[in-house]
């Protein structure tokens, strides 16, 4: 019984299409780095396309066939941001402007860490993402996936594209610091039964 209900808990698609997305980043890494041709930047450009694909598909599964799990909380964000922060650094060894964005995204995700952390201490936690944390991932993926496939791009370009990821994620960063403090809703006891 215990092995079949740990079974249940890990072994969903869900969380199988979370872990796919941590396979793709060493993938994405090496085609990326050792890329000299425009095919192999669309390539990479691909993998993230399917990264973020998965992304869309498994919490909609996971809502849909009642497989929402705790692991798949913690599993799923885990894969965005491993994917989001490895996307950053590639790209800023060709673009250093994007430092801004190294910079925002280890603030933003250094204080839900550690808010979350508290949070989870205190035998609750945040019942899923802020529409404005969806957000500023989608607009982060899509414009970076962008520099991806057009590595000639002016640095004056990227760092209009830096400009505006790093107002979406300071909007993101407020929305959340503004929920780990003020204890909204979003934030129930974790013996609440999660109904999303």
């Amino acid at each position: 019984m215990i092995i079949s209900n740990w079974k249940k808990e890990i072994l969903t698609i869900p969380n199988l299409l979370s872990l796919f997305r941590l396979v793709l980043i060493p993938i994405y890494v090496t085609i990326y780095i050792n890329a000299t041709l425009p095919a192999h930047y669309y390539i990479a450009g691909a993998i993230l396309a399917v990264s973020c694909l998965t992304d869309l598909i498994d919490g909609k599964i996971a809502r849909h066939f009642n497989m929402v799990s705790t692991l798949g909380k913690i599993l799923d964000p885990l894969a965005d941001k491993a994917t989001q922060f490895t996307l950053i650094l590639c790209l800023v060894i060709e673009y250093p402007v994007l430092w801004l964005i190294v910079g925002l995204f280890v603030l933003k995700e250094g204080f839900q860490l550690i808010a979350g952390l508290l949070t989870l201490r205190k035998g609750k936690m945040l019942t899923g993402a802020l529409i404005s944390g969806k957000i500023c991932t989608t607009v982060l993926f899509i414009s970076l996936i962008v520099i991806v496939l057009m590595p000639n791009l002016n640095e004056n370009v990227v760092g209009i594209i830096a400009a505006i990821d790093g107002v979406f994620m300071l909007i993101s960063f407020i929305d959340y610091a503004r929920t780990y403090y003020k204890k909204t809703p979003m934030i129930q006891s974790l013996d609440i039964p999660d109904e999303t």
